[in-house]
């Protein structure tokens, strides 16, 4: 009698496509690509140029907030000037921005 139940069982049905379970995965990657990754990319190439760019007499802050101006350039650092006969040497990768001349006085 078992048998003869079993045997009348209707079939499962069909569960989702294996893909349709990986749309949304898919698409916090994609989210996640353009609210986090790309800016980032995107920061990084302007900090590249920023740090490319580096020449002497430019006003400069520095990740730590010293403003100053730069007095000489060399391979991997920059000598910056914040007073009377006060220099300091930091790395180029410490310099955030480059004043303009109207923000200098």
């Amino acid at each position: 009698m078992l048998l003869t139940f079993l045997a009348q069982a209707p079939a499962p049905a069909p569960g989702p496509s294996p893909l349709a379970s990986f749309v949304p995965i898919i698409l916090i990657f994609v989210i996640m690509y353009f609210l986090l990754f790309r800016p980032q990319m995107k920061r990084q190439k302007e900090q590249a140029r920023l740090i490319g760019t580096l020449k002497t007499g430019d006003h400069v802050v520095t990740v730590s907030g010293i403003h100053g101006m730069i007095s000489n350039v060399k391979d991997r650092t920059v000598i910056v000037k914040v007073a009377d006969n006060v220099k300091i040497e930091m790395e180029k990768s410490a310099v955030t921005s480059v004043l303009k001349a109207e923000t200098e006085k």
